[in-house]
């Protein structure tokens, strides 16, 4: 166990913030839709079967009459920034995990409030006065133990009993409120790895305590670092990541502007020059910044600082995110009277980078380094709005697997794995390879048989006959292999947006692989395999 003290820390976390934020009733039926997977719901929906992780076709089929919202990262942030304000003013140094979530050192307003439990009730009336969750029939939960995992542990089970929960102060307190415990908290709560807690009930550990009572020594030769951090914490101990200390005096990164600054824009732009900067002086030194401290200043002295946390490592993308929500919150909170004239990126905690190990097949590998480098000299040149990446979000088609986003807001090396759900493909979906050109617009063709009539397909998927020539714009081109076809039916339930098609894969003499989609008699080239 390690020596170092474990600071006693307050969490305040709120269960599904993105549907506080859809302004939900107490009693209606909302889901937050993110890639087409909920990743919040309401209180009613919940009780109707709705699940996180759960497609929206299947969330819909449980809760018909659900409420669909979509997932807005921003719009989150910049709702929370009043959650954070409040609380700021009566707590020293918050510190913003994600929105919906805050922590800050429990020990100093202890003891100006009088004590845990009045300092618990005073900051949760506050942060449920300030986002209305009073009204709405809701609270946050406000967790205070010794160390960030069981503080966040408790307030997940405050925000059930709608009460703080306040565990009192010495390891073997925090030791015995773990013990019983699932070890799924440590992929829920401290980021653990699914996989290393999927491998923790194989062998038969399935509660904390169990954990905690293997030797440490077996524990950390069995699984290494993560297996140490994961029975630290179960055991009550620290829970810093290890590697993780107080950078040395002098990382901090700026820009100071001649002229004051008024569009948030240009702050952002200079954001990511700053944050690349920053990785790329950590990043010599084998480190990666935990917590971030995010400073901004006007010309009339009115400020912003906030400092945010990842326990994984803030890479350039994820900090310009995070001066986004900080910038976008403040102009909507707060009535700005000048330009900003400063703007600093100050790395409070880092840890020695783990790497990557690069795949001999698949996964990250060189060229992957090298794409990013061209997409951020691209962002350079052209200015970031003008840059855009693709990022999975779903679907049976391929129009519709994709979308673009800003390359500055998406991490390109560490993809966002809840767009990218392995466990429960889209059911009709095409099978890899994916097709190499995806046309915005389908184009009408024609399909025809050796006698020159139009191929059919009849609502049972049979063929008329086989495809012997394709009507491509101007010209037409024989066909030397073809396979289908594959029947998909959409949305049957629902008659204004329901629809039939089948699909196919024709092999030209030319050597084009084309996928084609027949709907209500009509013939569509929709992409092309390279």
């Amino acid at each position: 166990m390690s020596d170092r003290v474990v600071p006693r820390v307050a969490v305040l976390w709120c269960p599904h913030w993105s549907v506080v934020v859809a302004g939900a009733a107490p009693n209606e039926p909302v889901m937050v839709l993110h890639a087409n997977r909920v990743v919040a719901h309401s209180i009613a929906a919940g009780a109707d079967g709705v699940a996180v992780g759960q497609r929206r076709r299947e969330a819909q089929a449980r809760c018909p009459l659900v409420r669909i919202v979509q997932h807005d990262a921003a719009s989150d942030a910049r709702a929370f920034e009043a959650v954070v304000q409040a609380v700021a003013a009566i707590v020293p140094r918050v510190e913003v995990t994600e929105p919906g979530t805050l922590t800050f050192l429990a020990r100093g307003p202890s003891r100006y409030f009088g004590g845990d439990a009045a300092m618990a009730a005073t900051v949760t009336r506050i942060a449920n006065e300030a986002a209305g969750l009073e009204a709405a029939g809701g609270s946050f939960g406000l967790g205070i133990a010794d160390g960030r995992f069981a503080a966040g542990v408790a307030a997940r089970r405050s925000a059930r009993m709608s009460e703080p929960v306040v565990i009192a102060a010495g390891h073997k307190a925090v030791a015995d409120f773990l013990a019983p415990l699932p070890v799924r908290l440590l992929t829920v709560v401290a980021g653990v790895p699914a996989e290393f807690v999927q491998l923790l009930g194989r062998l038969g550990v399935h509660h904390l305590g169990s954990l905690a009572a293997l030797p440490e020594l077996d524990v950390a030769a069995r699984f290494g670092p993560l297996g140490t951090f994961a029975y630290r914490i179960a055991s009550g101990g620290d829970d810093r990541l290890p590697g993780t200390h107080d950078p040395p005096v002098g990382l901090a990164v700026q820009r100071i502007f001649e002229q004051p600054v008024h569009h948030s824009d240009v702050l952002v732009f200079v954001a990511r020059q700053l944050a690349q900067e920053l990785v790329d002086q950590l990043a010599a030194d084998g480190r990666v910044c935990t917590r971030l401290l995010v400073a901004a200043e006007t010309e009339h002295g009115e400020k912003s600082e906030r400092a945010w946390y990842r326990s994984n490592g803030l890479s350039a993308a994820a900090m310009v995110e995070r001066v986004r929500w900080q910038l976008e919150a403040w102009a909507q909170h707060e009535t700005l009277t000048a330009g900003v004239t400063l703007l600093r990126l100050d790395p409070v905690e880092v840890r020695s980078d783990d790497g990557v190990q690069l795949g001999l097949w698949g996964g990250r590998t060189q060229a992957d380094d090298w794409a990013v480098r061209a997409v951020a000299r691209m962002v350079a040149i052209v200015g970031e709005q003008q840059v855009l990446v693709p990022a999975v979000q779903g679907g049976r088609h391929p129009r519709e697997a994709f979308t673009w986003v800003s390359a500055v807001t998406t991490d390109l090396l560490e993809p966002d794995e809840r767009l990218a759900p392995k466990s429960a493909p889209w059911p009709g979906r095409l099978p890899s390879p994916s097709p190499a050109i995806v046309h915005a617009s389908p184009q009408a063709i024609t399909v025809t048989d050796a006698a020159g009539c139009a191929v059919r397909v009849t609502g049972r998927g049979f063929v008329s006959a086989p495809p012997a020539a394709l009507g491509l714009a101007m010209h037409s081109e024989a066909v030397q292999a073809w396979a289908g076809p594959w029947p998909v039916e959409e949305r049957w339930w629902d008659i204004t947006r329901s629809r039939r098609m089948a699909r196919f894969q024709v092999l030209t003499h030319s050597g084009r692989l084309l996928l084609l989609v027949v709907e209500r008699g009509q013939w569509w080239l929709t992409a092309e395999y390279a």
